[in-house]
């Protein structure tokens, strides 16, 4: 199962919607929240509608009409997204005006939007496509069984395009819920910069909405090729992880030392980082280490960020010096490892390489 990437269109807590730009003026915070740098909409949306819409919604639907561009498609044959938490901003007002009306009077907008298919459904709305539409709620997975997904439908013939995202938002109300069971951490101001060096328990909050165009065809817009994707649900050990890894790489005929640089969750949390720590010292230990985090924040999404992150290192074969650990071993990069976790739970690894 592989698929060309052909469009992409990301909205995160960096510069990163519908610019050429990369990285190369990192966004810094100093906070335990980062949120999402939101364009313009008016190019997208009808101000009408958009008014009723919520914030993850609007995002969404910019960045695939973003992503559609790049890809020159119209229409996707299929859509897939994964998200864990939905429109949480609409779930908090409709359950707040139960408890504010006493369970009377209530509009039925924020209950509408606040399901957790709402985003592809919307996407779907905006375009008048009929086709396959299916959304993934699947904690630290999400994005990943849409991908999977994605993967199959390719495989099958099914589909010549499909459009596959990730999409989580952050709220006030969320963020208090996880401070109190120790999500984020303790310390009032947090360099984002810095967080590879705290040892503290932890991490920062992030969001973001990340959708990608995969094909069964390159295309002159091709980023890098997906050739598969790994889910791990809690490995007991290192050599299970490293079993794993093995098994994804032996499939396509790689090993080890054919991975050039491997993109890391790597979130500031000291209980976590471990697992990163053991394979970039180890199996690892001559390939080019990057992370993301400190970028977009920790969100059980997140991985969309990464792909984004490692499908342009590979088209511009180039590393940004902001996502860099340690030195750049590798002149050409033909493939790239991606491994990020939530929570130490949910372990995912992505392969791409090179068209």
């Amino acid at each position: 199962m592989e698929a060309y990437i052909n469009g992409i269109g990301i909205i995160s807590p960096q510069q990163t919607f519908d610019t050429a730009d990369f990285l190369t003026e990192v966004v810094e915070h100093n906070s335990k929240s980062l949120p999402c740098i939101e364009p313009s909409y008016q190019e997208f949306l009808n101000p009408v509608l958009s008014r009723r819409m919520a914030r993850i919604i609007k995002m969404s639907i910019a960045a695939s009409s973003v992503c559609f561009k790049e890809a020159n498609i119209s229409i996707p044959d299929a859509i897939m997204t994964g998200t864990a938490l939905g429109c949480l901003e609409d779930t908090e007002k409709f359950l707040s005006a139960i408890i504010e009306n006493d369970e009377q009077f209530l509009t039925p907008t924020s209950f509408i939007q606040s399901t957790h298919n709402t985003v592809s459904a919307q996407i779907a709305l905006q375009l008048k496509c009929m086709n396959y539409n299916f959304t993934y709620v699947h904690k630290g997975f999400s994005f990943e069984s849409a991908v999977l997904d994605g993967l199959m439908t390719l495989a099958e013939g099914e589909a010549k395009n499909i459009l596959v995202g990730g999409h989580d938002e952050m709220t006030d109300k969320y963020f208090r819920v996880c401070d109190r069971i120790g999500y984020w951490k303790k310390e009032e101001n947090v360099p984002t910069m810095e967080l590879i060096n705290m040892k503290s328990d932890g991490s920062i909050a992030g969001e973001g909405a990340s959708f990608f165009v995969l094909s069964n065809e390159k295309t002159e817009s091709s980023y890098a090729v997906l050739r598969g994707i790994k889910a791990i649900y809690k490995p007991q050990s290192k050599q299970e992880i490293e079993s794993k890894i093995a098994e994804l790489l032996h499939s396509k005929e790689l090993t080890f030392n054919d991975i050039d640089l491997v993109v890391y969750g790597i979130n500031g949390d000291a209980r976590f980082d471990k697992t990163y720590n053991i394979l970039k010292d180890g199996i690892f230990k001559n390939s080019t280490s990057t992370y993301f985090k400190h970028l977009c924040g920790e969100y059980q999404t997140s991985g969309g960020f990464a792909m984004w992150l490692a499908s342009n290192i590979i088209k511009r074969q180039m590393v940004p010096s902001a996502v860099l650990i340690g030195e750049n071993k590798t002149k050409q990069i033909k493939n790239v490892l991606i491994y990020n976790t939530f929570l130490d739970t949910n372990h995912a690894v992505f392969l791409l390489s090179q068209c």
